[in-house]
């Protein structure tokens, strides 16, 4: 545990610069300032954003499909951010608004996504889709299948908060206040502390699953 701390310690810098950068670019007072905020928001935290979408989403095209909606999202809506959470927090809040949208409508529809009045926007988005996407349809594929069959999006959202993105718990809270009780989303310690309880019972829960499915795979073939 000890080696780690200075990894994550650098990782926790590289956040603070990349949201200071954000917020830099968003406050100018010139054309395109939004623009290029956006454009940078998208290339720090695309990856790990279209990641997201990997391990929620029904298939790879839906992920991909949300991912292009996320950006214009962020895009259309940053002048409105008003900053009492990082950026990171409030775009994956956002991501999960597109899950539980995409979820409750069932067969998801193609929707229009206009960045032609950003086109370095949209090149960002395309420069992660391009470097992102075959990683997360191969390498990934036995890791997102498991999870999807034994979490519901809310688990697999905790789990991958948590885990991959090494998020705070109050950070958690925040991404998954909306659609949350209303006591719950108005006091982020309380909800927190419930998102934790029900972290370690999805840990364990995977931890069977894991098991049985590493256990099925060791037994020689029949015949």
């Amino acid at each position: 545990m000890a080696r780690e701390a200075p990894n994550e310690a650098a990782r926790a810098a590289q956040l603070a610069e990349l949201e200071t950068e954000i917020r830099e670019l968003a406050a100018e007072d010139r054309e395109g300032a939004i623009a290029a905020a956006a454009t940078r928001a998208i290339e720090g935290y695309g990856p790990e954003l279209l990641g997201y979408l990997f391990a929620l989403a029904r298939n790879p095209d839906d992920a991909e499909e949300m991912f292009s909606e996320l950006c214009e999202k962020l895009w259309r809506a940053l002048p409105q951010f008003r900053w009492d959470s990082s950026f990171r927090t409030w775009a994956y809040a956002i991501a999960r608004n597109l899950v539980r949208e995409s979820y409750r409508q069932g067969q998801r529809r193609a929707k229009l996504v206009g960045l032609s009045s950003a086109p370095e926007v949209a090149q960002q988005v395309q420069a992660v889709r391009t470097t992102t996407v075959a990683f997360m349809r191969t390498a990934t594929k036995k890791r997102l299948e498991i999870l999807r069959t034994t979490l519901d999006e809310d688990d697999r959202t905790l789990l991958v908060l948590r885990v991959d993105r090494r998020m705070s718990w109050r950070d958690i809270a925040k991404v998954m206040a909306e659609g949350a009780d209303a006591g719950d989303a108005t006091d982020l310690d309380k909800f927190a502390a419930k998102l934790r309880k029900r972290f370690e019972r999805v840990k364990e829960r995977l931890r069977t699953r894991l098991a049985a499915s590493t256990a099925d795979d060791s037994q020689p073939p029949e015949g």
